[in-house]
């Protein structure tokens, strides 16, 4: 059988194995990643993973400021399909005429549910307990282009954002190669979305702020899942005089009928963490990292902070 020739569209880590898949699998006539940038604690300015790798690949690699840049260079190559993964930049129509076939986006959700650009942040967020991988065609709109495929998955009750990533990469995966199957025996398979779109939109550093006044415990406990990657959680804490921000990374939500108000401790518990009162219910807190500290179990926190049954120690601002 004939291998696809293709462009591969991509630049986080998260597009690494698919570039390697596409290599695998189709002839890669190219690879275009966004410009080199300032990175890491240096802030020095190197090429993104995506770029690391089609060079350890051996492939000829395009990074412009801006797409539009490339379209003439990009226009002289014919190829089958341009395959899309993370790769952070808007097509305009002239190239999504480019490639025979047309362009092939793997997307982190079961579309038309969560589009945007964190799907997988946001599937946790939202309290979804089902997401998957779509591959689909890239139109002018924002991910609602014709389906080629999906796959389903399961989110579990212990999963967060980064466990979800790494199901979610196998998952896309295993959609690639068979995608690529289907497009090198001639099944060409566009199906319309269907259903009531929802959004998953870029997080933003107010998505990170957790105020127990203001969320029920799964909610609560829903952010901290879904801030696994990216901006982390944080509580405004403040006791004995003493205010800062409190990095909560692990928690469990709670039924509970208690009456005081939120952001009181209801109980502290060695293996369980600090017990908190939410809008709705309460949640554990099993593991927190204090401002400029390593992380740490809460109750080992609690005991160093002094706190107390009663003591009301989560407020709305610092």
């Amino acid at each position: 059988m004939v291998k696809l020739n293709t462009i591969f569209f991509g630049t986080p880590d998260i597009s690494v194995p698919f570039l390697q898949r596409t290599h695998e699998l189709t002839n890669v006539k190219l690879v275009v990643t966004q410009a080199d940038k300032p990175r890491g604690r240096g802030m020095e300015v190197s090429a993104c993973p995506v770029k690391q790798m089609a060079q350890n690949l051996g492939l000829p690699v395009l990074s412009p400021e801006k797409l539009k840049d490339s379209f003439d260079e990009i226009s002289k190559i014919p190829f089958d399909v341009g395959i899309v993964v993370a790769y952070g930049k808007i097509f305009r129509p002239n190239f999504i005429a480019l490639p025979k076939l047309g362009l092939i986006n793997v997307h982190f959700s079961l579309l038309p549910h969560l589009r945007g650009a964190a799907p997988v942040q946001q599937a946790l967020l939202q309290g979804y307990t089902q997401t998957g991988v779509s591959t689909f065609w890239i139109n002018e709109g924002m991910d609602d282009g014709p389906l080629f495929l999906q796959k389903k998955l399961d989110i579990a009750p212990q999963d967060n954002a980064k466990t979800l990533f790494e199901k979610l990469t196998a998952l896309g995966l295993e959609a690639l190669q068979e995608t690529i199957l289907q497009l090198e025996q001639g099944n060409i398979l566009r199906t319309p979305q269907q259903g009531v779109p929802t959004l998953a939109p870029m997080l933003q550093k107010e998505d990170a702020l957790l105020h127990p006044a203001d969320l029920t415990a799964t909610q609560l406990h829903n952010r901290v899942r879904g801030l696994a990657c990216g901006p982390k959680p944080k509580i405004p804490f403040l006791h004995n005089g003493k205010s800062d921000w409190l990095l909560v990374l692990q928690t469990q939500p709670e039924q509970n009928t208690d009456t005081q108000a939120p952001g009181t401790v209801l109980a502290i518990e060695r293996n369980r963490g600090i017990l908190v009162k939410c809008k709705e219910g309460a949640v554990w807190i099993s593991q927190v990292q204090p401002a400029g500290k390593k992380p740490m179990p809460a109750a080992d926190f609690a005991n160093g902070r002094a706190l107390h049954t009663g003591d009301l120690i989560f407020v709305e601002k610092l």
